[in-house]
């Protein structure tokens, strides 16, 4: 499965964006989906997940609260609507795919990635 992720961009503390992450092939619904990102001299870490279904979700602690997953299986696409962002959300978002059963969290679960998009929260 081929993923593009978009809708990054540069967005006052406080605001809000919505990124998207639309995949290609018929089997969109075979796979959990999550996000995770990446600031500079940092490790990639997990943000968020959804399970094949779209009934289930998990979040990291660092943005519970504030972001939303969700999926639309017949768009094949996943979104990350985030709210009240603050400067330390500022990073290179990736969407990613597992097989994996359940609600994987792990970098290494994950199957398939997309090629990020920047999210930049001033203050």
């Amino acid at each position: 499965v081929q993923l593009q992720a978009s809708g990054g961009g540069l967005v006052q503390a406080g605001g809000s964006l919505r990124l998207s992450c639309a995949a290609s092939g018929r089997t969109f619904s075979s796979y959990a989906m999550g996000w995770f990102r990446q600031a500079p001299g940092k490790e990639r870490e997990f943000v968020a997940a959804i399970n094949k279904s779209g009934d289930n979700t998990y979040y990291a602690d660092s943005v519970k609260g504030r972001f939303t997953i969700s999926r639309d299986n017949a768009k094949n696409t996943v979104y990350l609507q985030m709210n009240n962002l603050k400067p330390e959300d500022t990073a290179v978002y990736y969407c990613a795919a597992a097989i994996a059963r359940g609600i994987p969290t792990i970098n290494g679960a994950y199957d398939y990635w997309g090629q990020g998009t920047q999210v930049t929260v001033f203050q």
